[in-house]
C-alpha cells in the first residue's frame, strides 16, 4: 500500500559572513585580539593603522564596478546548528567616546614549569634507596592524583607492582616505602585519607599542647570531629573549651588538598581583559568599551591599486584575469572584516548599556540587593536583537565595575514575588540570606527551616527546599557543619 507523507521542516539558515560575525560578538577582548591577529596574517589585503578611506573605498568601488561580469564564488547557505557553540542561551548607546585608552593592558604570562609527578620525582632522587625502592616509590609517586592524594588500597598496588613491574613484594614493604614518599613535600602528599594527609601536616609543626592535641583529634576522634560534636570532644579528652578553640585553630590551618598548592597544577590560568569599563562621574553612570576592541583597519592601497592597474590595462591575460579574481576576494574579506568589527562594537556597547541603564541602582551603590530581575529577552527586547546575541555578549564578557571585574551574565537572574505582590531578584533574596547567615550565632548556627522563617518574617515567602537550594549556591555548607565553638 502506498502512503503518501508530507512533513514540513523549519530550519535557520544564515549565510557564512553571518555566522562569523555571531562568532566575533561572542569573543571577549583577548579572544578578539588573536582572530584580529590571524585575518591580519591571512589576508594580505587587510591592513592595521590609520588610511586614506575615502580614497580607498572610492577606488575600490570603481575598479570593482566594471568587473561584475567577473567570476563570481557562489555560497549556499549553512546550517546555524552546525556552527554555534552548544551553550548559547544559559539557564537564566548613546553617540559618544565610548572606547577606553587601555592599549597598553598586557597579558599576565604563565611558565608553564614542570608537573606535579615529576617535582616529587626529583625530590627522591635525593633519598638513599635501593634499587627495589626505587622502583616502589616511583610506582606510588605515580599513583598520586592531582589533589596530593594515593586513592587505591595498598592490596592493589602490590598485585600492579607484580603484573606490570615484574616487582614481587608484600604490603609491609610497600607500606614503610609510603612513609618515605609521605616525607616528601607538599606535607601531606601520598596521604591515603584525609586525616591521614592532615596528620602528616600537624606532625611536621613545632611541638605544643594545642599541636599535641590537635594530633590527637585526628587521630582518635576525627569522626566526630568533622561532625563539629564539640561537646564530645571535650568530654573525651578532658580539655576545656579554650583548649579545644585553640587545637582546632591549628588543624584549620592545614590543607587538605596538597596537590593543589603546587603551581604546576595551575599552568592555564586565565588573565581576564575586562570588555568594558563602568565608572560614575558626577553621580551618573559612564561606559566605555576596551580600546582594544576598536582596532584601526584598512584595506590596501597596494591591493586597489593592483585593480586600478588591470582596469588601465589594454591587454587582458588568463592568468591576469586570475590574479584579479583573487585580489578582489581578498579585498571583499577585508572589508567585509572591516565592517564586522564596527557592527561587533555596536553591538557590544549597545547591549552592555541597556544592561548598565537596566541596573542603575546596583551600578551606583554596588549593593546586590538592588539588583533588578532581569532576563536574557528583557534586554533583546529594549534594543531590538535576538536573545542568542545577547547571550553572546552576556556569557563571555567582563565589566570593570567601581566594585571589582565582574562576569556580565552575574547580572541576569529570575524573579520572585514577594508579599506585597513585588518582582524581586533571586540575587536579591541571595545576599539576604548570605547577611542572615553571616550575622548568625555560630554556637548554634540556623537550620535551613528557621532560615526560610526569618525570610518569610522580612517578606519573602520560600520554601525550606528553595532556601537550602540557595544557600548551595552560594557555598555555604549545612547548619552543623557552620557550628563554631
Amino acid at each position: 500500500m502506498l502512503k503518501q507523507h508530507l512533513q514540513f521542516k523549519l530550519s535557520q539558515k544564515l549565510s557564512p559572513q553571518q555566522i562569523q560575525l555571531m562568532k566575533l560578538i561572542q569573543l571577549p577582548t583577548q579572544a578578539f585580539e588573536q582572530r584580529l591577529k590571524q585575518e591580519l596574517e591571512e589576508n594580505p589585503a587587510l591592513e592595521s593603522g590609520k588610511a586614506d578611506a575615502d580614497r580607498l573605498e572610492d577606488t575600490y568601488e570603481d575598479t570593482y564596478d566594471d568587473h561584475q561580469d567577473s567570476e563570481t564564488i557562489a555560497t549556499d547557505d549553512i546550517n546555524i546548528d552546525e556552527y554555534l557553540s552548544d551553550d548559547e542561551i544559559p539557564d537564566y548607546r548613546t553617540q559618544v567616546s565610548n572606547y577606553s585608552t587601555d592599549d597598553d593592558e598586557k597579558s599576565i604570562p604563565y611558565a608553564a614549569g614542570i608537573s606535579f609527578n615529576q617535582y616529587l620525582i626529583n625530590q627522591l632522587s635525593t633519598v638513599s634507596l635501593n634499587d627495589e625502592e626505587w622502583a616502589i616509590a616511583e610506582f606510588l609517586v605515580g599513583s598520586v592524583d592531582e589533589s596530593g592524594y594515593i586513592r587505591r588500597p595498598i592490596t592493589d598496588i602490590m598485585d600492579d607492582l607484580a603484573f606490570t613491574q615484574n616487582i614481587y613484594t608484600d604490603e609491609k614493604t610497600i607500606e614503610s616505602v609510603l612513609k618515605i614518599v609521605q616525607e616528601l613535600d607538599p606535607p601531606g602528599v601520598a596521604a591515603r585519607s584525609l586525616d591521614e594527609c592532615l596528620a602528616i601536616q600537624i606532625r611536621r609543626k613545632e611541638p605544643s599542647p594545642s599541636i599535641a592535641l590537635a594530633l590527637a583529634i585526628i587521630e582518635k576522634s576525627f569522626e566526630q570531629f568533622t561532625k563539629k560534636h564539640y561537646s564530645k570532644l571535650q568530654t573525651k579528652h578532658d580539655i576545656t573549651e579554650e583548649e579545644l578553640k585553640e587545637a582546632i585553630a591549628e588543624i584549620e590551618k592545614l590543607n587538605p588538598k596538597p596537590g593543589g598548592s603546587f603551581s604546576g597544577n595551575n599552568r592555564f590560568v586565565e588573565h581576564v581583559v575586562p570588555d568594558f569599563s563602568i565608572r560614575i562621574v558626577d553621580g551618573t553612570l559612564e561606559l566605555t568599551l576596551n580600546g582594544r576592541n576598536a582596532p584601526e583597519l584598512h584595506v590596501s592601497k597596494e591591493y586597489t591599486n593592483m585593480l586600478k592597474g588591470y582596469k588601465s590595462a589594454k591587454d587582458k591575460s588568463k592568468s591576469q584575469k586570475d590574479t584579479v579574481l583573487f585580489i578582489k576576494q581578498k579585498l571583499d574579506a577585508a572589508k567585509w572584516f572591516i565592517d564586522a568589527i564596527k557592527q561587533r562594537q555596536q553591538t557590544l556597547f549597545v547591549t552592555m548599556n541597556a544592561i548598565m541603564h537596566y541596573q542603575k541602582e546596583y551600578f551606583l551603590s554596588g549593593d546586590e540587593r538592588k539588583l533588578k530581575p532581569m532576563i536574557l529577552k528583557d534586554i533583546a527586547d529594549q534594543i531590538d536583537m535576538d536573545v542568542s546575541t545577547v547571550s553572546r555578549v552576556a556569557n563571555s564578557k567582563y565589566v570593570d565595575t567601581p566594585y571589582g571585574t565582574k562576569l556580565i551574565k552575574e547580572f541576569f537572574s529570575e524573579s520572585m514575588k514577594n508579599e506585597q505582590g513585588e518582582d524581586v531578584s533571586t540575587k536579591e533574596i541571595k545576599k539576604i540570606l548570605e547577611t542572615v547567615i553571616k550575622e548568625e550565632n555560630k554556637k548554634k548556627p540556623l537550620t535551613d527551616d528557621k532560615l526560610a522563617k526569618i525570610l518569610k518574617e522580612r517578606g519573602y515567602p520560600i520554601a525550606r527546599r528553595t532556601v537550602a537550594k540557595y544557600r548551595e549556591q552560594l557555598g555555604l555548607p549545612v547548619a552543623r557543619l557552620r557550628k563554631q565553638i
